[in-house]
């Protein structure tokens, strides 16, 4: 599971290393309650992590290696990787 944050939006991809293949992604662009919410970034990251988390688990993928992207473990990349994994995922 890699995640990216840029200054509006979270991306989540699942990539399979040795197929060298995106296996599945979710991102708060795909979310329609989250495109015009006036939500904080953590309420945004935890819907992702659930939603993340839904998608991975329709594809079969049940257990997963964080990549966080080089993103400090704290705040919205905490509160994404706390929703998808109480939704399932296992770290």
């Amino acid at each position: 599971m890699c995640v990216y944050i840029s200054n509006l939006h979270m991306y989540v991809q699942f990539v399979d290393d040795d197929g060298e293949r995106t296996l599945a992604s979710a991102s708060t662009l795909t979310l329609p309650e989250n495109r015009n919410a006036r939500r904080n970034d953590v309420e945004k990251a935890k819907v992702l992590g659930r939603e993340a988390a839904r998608v991975a688990q329709e594809k079969g993928i049940s257990e997963i290696v964080f990549d966080r992207g080089g993103f400090t473990y704290s705040g919205r990349v905490r509160a994404l990787a706390d929703a998808a994994r109480e939704s399932g995922l296992k770290f």
